[in-house]
């Protein structure tokens, strides 16, 4: 393991998905599961989103989009999460769930909107 990357690999995940989301996740990691947490925070978040390129608000984006086409919508409500912390507009995210709609379909759509209805209701982002 790449101490470095892992480290800013760690910071990144914990602004992104929030330090609770993230402890817990490593806390409740099995001896299976250890080594697989360890490689995707540096792997995942410190090689890919630790590379200073693109902003974390653009890498959020580009997972929102990506992640409903897989119809991954556990994940997808992670990273709707994600892209709130990571200054992602609820206009933009509503624009992105059309343009999810128009080229994922529309049961992909109704999905990502019950979700963001959800979790913009819970952190009063909506009425």
């Amino acid at each position: 393991m790449d101490k470095a990357l892992y480290d800013k690999g760690l910071e990144q995940r914990k602004a992104t998905l929030g330090a609770a989301y993230v402890e817990k996740s490593l806390g409740n990691a099995t001896d299976f599961s250890k080594e697989f947490q360890s490689f995707i925070t540096e792997y995942c978040w410190g090689a890919g989103w630790g590379d200073e390129t693109l902003p974390p608000k653009t890498r959020s984006m580009l997972n929102i989009v990506m992640i409903a086409a897989l119809n991954r919508m556990h994940e997808w409500e992670l990273h709707f999460r994600g892209a709130l912390n990571n200054g992602v507009t609820v206009d933009e995210l509503k624009a992105m769930i059309t343009h999810i709609t128009i080229y994922c379909g529309v049961p992909v759509g109704v999905e990502c909107h019950r979700i963001a209805n959800k979790v913009l209701a819970e952190q009063g982002l909506q009425a």
